[in-house]
């Protein structure tokens, strides 16, 4: 038996195309819940941009507008 430890909660708002893309996919791969479908998601887009796990030293001004490096993730490609 598996334990899954997962403690924070992430909520987000999608549009219905969003949505509907993300299901779409959902069923395509045969992932058991949405929530499942977006980790998957988030983990190949994570991977996909060069980060495997988080470093620890990003903060959330390194991200969007006014970010130091516009386009720039340190870490990331």
């Amino acid at each position: 038996m598996t334990v899954l430890t997962r403690g924070e909660r992430l909520q987000i708002m999608l549009t219905r195309k969003e949505l509907e893309a993300l299901d779409t996919w959902r069923f395509a791969a045969r992932m058991p819940s949405r929530a499942a479908a977006i980790r998957e998601l988030l983990k190949r887009g994570l991977t996909a941009e060069g980060f495997s796990t988080a470093d620890g030293e990003l903060k959330s001004g390194d991200f969007g507008v006014g970010a130091r490096e516009p386009g720039r993730i340190r870490g990331g490609r």
